[in-house]
């Protein structure tokens, strides 16, 4: 397949990062622009402290420390140095596997802050969530300390063991959490499956180098199996590589269709274009968001909502619509640089503030499965058109066509389920023991099966005898998401990935809101006019939905 023009990545930055170094002595000094004087005071300065100061002193970690403060002056979280071990667990990363915990980080107001934990991984598995701040690392604290030097510390051998504390908006005390590392492998499709009415459904997971023929080999098997209408779930996908993201727009577009933009300051702009005519024009196609799609995720929901390909249903996505490029620098290091901005064909910024990417955990609504939603204002967002005519919104991610909030909790239901947040690891740790245990007294345990009260109550107990410090109250008042909880940890270690979304697909508003559209339209046409946003020419329908404007339940 043939994809768009790539970036050209320079081999080598020569001393720019010690040149901009200087900046804190500027102030004082007076030394204007002459970038060399800058260089040799740092130098000098080094060399009287390596020589005069009263301790001995690591001249290597004073210039780290240097460099990495020149860095961080930029204010961008996702610009960094890395050094040559970081450098090497990336290039793993994005080959499909590497190890450690599975969480991605960022520095938010000097803590190494979770964006989002990896699904299926011992980081998401034992309840770390989007938001959490990490401040201590082995009885260590962490505060003030970079992005890669933490996860650093978070890596190592798989099978050992990592203690972390947390702190959690809403909550008052760190929360413990001790997680065993595993090898990451980064599988972007973990399975595909038909739905009734030859609707396929695929969820992408991350954009790793196979990510675009994993999807292109479910489509083929579904298509095999009489597919003719798709989802494509991208939720919680926290993105990866561009070109795959790429590649994956380009299996549903045309050819020569415009699929992201990329703006930088020092080289012109790169336009990157399908290269080959879609195999499947005819098929309606949804694509579902939410605050969890970011980066190449939103690419491809942005160019599919652009240029009218798809329905876009879920909620407002993460915003990381930036490009970093890697320079190598002298002892085997890597200069990770934000050098670029990503926009839409219809010319939307994917890039969101900073401030408005993390969610108030503390004033958010919580979810049947224990996440936490936001409701944003966006009514003051820039309007952009379709390919179509339809009316989209701009300033930072993408605003799906539909907004559709997933079941939520109200009231003391809801604070129930925050003291769920509380205990930390534990309470999953438990929850993972348990099933463990009900599977071994259940060994024809059938996919339907039902968690009872007395499931609930053995729950409790199991926690007890672990000190987790949970009533059976406390359980019972959330006893719907435990119940959920439950039921996916058993079906996910009976059946893996599929049972467990088989379970769950009945409880997902968003999946049935993407299911019942699907199954009534005869056309991506009629889909968009049945969601309220119809293309230019369209006739006025008797069924329209409520549109994007704002969440609907």
């Amino acid at each position: 397949m043939k994809k768009g023009k790539m970036l050209a990545v320079p081999g080598a930055v020569v001393v720019l990062a010690v040149i901009s170094g200087g900046w804190f002595l500027q102030k004082d000094l007076g030394l204007g622009a002459n970038l060399y004087v800058q260089t040799r005071v740092l130098d000098e300065v080094v060399v009287r402290i390596e020589q005069h100061f009263v301790d001995e002193i690591d001249t290597e970690e004073l210039y780290d420390a240097a460099l990495e403060g020149v860095v961080a002056r930029l204010g961008d979280p996702n610009s960094s140095l890395l050094q040559a071990p970081d450098w090497e667990d990336m290039r793993i990363r994005t080959q499909g596997e590497y190890g450690g915990v599975g969480l991605e980080v960022a520095d938010r107001d000097s803590f190494v802050t979770v964006v989002a934990p990896i699904p299926g991984t011992p980081g998401s598995r034992a309840g770390l969530r989007p938001g959490d701040r990490i401040v201590e690392v082995e009885g260590r604290s962490v505060e003030g300390m970079g992005t890669d030097e933490v996860a650093q510390i978070l890596r190592g051998k798989p099978g050992t063991s990592v203690r972390m504390g947390v702190r959690r908006h809403g909550v008052e005390r760190i929360i413990p959490f001790e997680i065993t590392r595993a090898v990451i492998q980064l599988k972007a499709v973990p399975f595909a499956v038909l739905l009734e009415g030859g609707v396929g459904y695929v969820p992408v997971e991350i954009f790793n180098e196979t990510t675009t023929e994993e999807v292109q080999a479910r489509l083929d098997s579904l298509g095999a199996e009489g597919m003719t209408s798709l989802i494509l779930d991208l939720r919680r996908n926290r993105g990866g590589l561009l070109l795959e993201g790429v590649g994956l727009s380009d299996l549903f577009l045309d050819a020569g269709s415009d699929i992201v933009e990329v703006r930088g300051r020092a080289t012109p702009p790169e336009r990157y274009r399908a290269g080959a005519a879609q195999a499947r024009p005819e098929l309606p196609i949804v694509v579902l968001v939410d605050h969890g799609s970011a980066s190449a995720a939103e690419i491809v929901a942005g160019a599919l909502q652009d240029h009218d390909r798809a329905l876009l249903i879920g909620a407002p996505t993460f915003g990381k619509g930036s490009v970093q490029s890697l320079f190598p620098v002298a002892g085997g290091r890597v200069l990770k640089l934000t050098t670029a901005r990503w926009y839409t064909p219809s010319g939307r910024s994917i890039q969101k503030d900073v401030r408005e990417q993390l969610i108030d955990v503390e004033n958010g609504v919580i979810s049947l499965r224990g996440e936490v939603v936001r409701y944003p204002d966006f009514s003051d967002r820039p309007l952009h058109t379709s390919a179509g005519g339809r009316v989209l919104r701009g300033g930072g991610g993408i605003m799906p066509d539909l907004w559709i909030l997933p079941d939520t909790l109200a009231g003391s239901e809801g604070e129930a389920v925050r003291k769920l947040f509380a205990v930390g690891s534990g309470y999953v740790r438990t929850l993972q023991n348990w099933a463990v245990l009900y599977l071994q007294e259940h060994p024809d345990l059938k996919p339907g099966f039902t968690i009872t009260d007395a499931d609930l109550a053995s729950f409790h107990a199991s926690l007890s005898e672990r000190g987790v410090g949970l009533s059976l109250a406390d359980l019972n008042r959330a006893g719907r998401t435990v119940k959920y909880h439950l039921g996916s940890e058993i079906a996910l270690q009976a059946w893996e990935d599929r049972g467990r979304f088989q379970r769950n697909a009945s409880r997902d508003a968003q999946l049935r809101k993407a299911l019942g559209l699907l199954l009534a339209a005869g056309s991506q046409r009629d889909l968009f006019r049945m969601a309220g946003t119809p293309l230019e020419g369209s006739r006025p329908g008797e069924d329209v939905a409520a549109g994007g404007s704002g969440p609907s339940r």
